[in-house]
């Protein structure tokens, strides 16, 4: 295969693309087979080549990277067109009621555990303490045992706000990690998902706490 007959074939693909003719899978899979050949081909004479020659070689095969991502377009288009149809509904007003019931039945959960605390001489700011511990530990423990993901489903947001949210986070990617080891698996991954959570949960209190300072 020559530099002139590879051209050749890209003008022939040029007009199929041009007037948007839709292969057939087995075509369009010829197509790809013969673009990646000619690729291949191109580099090895790119890597080979110096001066003005290279820069030739280096033009052809750009030229075939961007066909290679031409022709499989239209395909591409038709698919994100019957996955749209075949895309489950969004149901918002429901998930909206059962993030807003399942969030409130948390947050009412915390508040009857502070209640508890302070009825047992704990002040305020312990009670508020001890609460955030033990719905950790629950977020935490329903977790590990497959609960709180299925409730994660239902719920949406609601059970993924709250701090027993933050907990769930946490734990699924120990879990998800563990295989690997304590150290480069729990150990290393473990604030994979709750790491932005408290970059930026962080960044945005400092900021927060410095408007107060300065408008006070």
């Amino acid at each position: 295969m020559h530099e002139e007959e590879i051209r050749q074939k890209i003008k022939q693909r040029e007009e199929l693309i041009a007037h948007q003719v839709l292969l057939e899978e087995q075509e369009m899979a010829k197509v790809q087979q013969e673009l990646q050949k000619e690729h291949q081909k191109v580099l090895y004479w790119e890597s080979r080549a110096t001066g003005e020659e290279k820069e030739n070689f280096t033009d052809l095969r750009r030229e075939i990277e961007r066909q290679q991502q031409r022709v499989a377009q239209p395909q591409q288009l038709v698919y994100q067109r019957i996955a749209l149809k075949l895309a489950p509904k969004q149901t918002v007003v429901k998930n909206t009621i059962m993030a807003f019931l399942v969030g409130g039945a948390i947050c009412t959960i915390g508040q009857v555990i502070k209640d508890f605390f302070l009825q047992g001489g704990l002040a305020d700011q312990e009670a508020g303490a001890a609460t955030s511990a033990i719905l950790v530990f629950l977020g935490a423990f329903l977790t590990g045992i497959g609960y709180y993901d299925e409730l994660g489903k239902v719920a949406g947001a609601g059970s993924l706000v709250p701090i027993t949210g933050f907990a769930n986070s946490i734990v699924s990617s120990a879990m998800e990690f563990k295989r690997e080891g304590f150290l480069y698996g729990v150990g290393a991954r473990l604030f994979t998902v709750a790491g932005p959570v408290l970059v930026y949960g962080t960044m945005v209190s400092i900021l927060v706490g410095l408007i107060y300072y300065f408008l006070k």
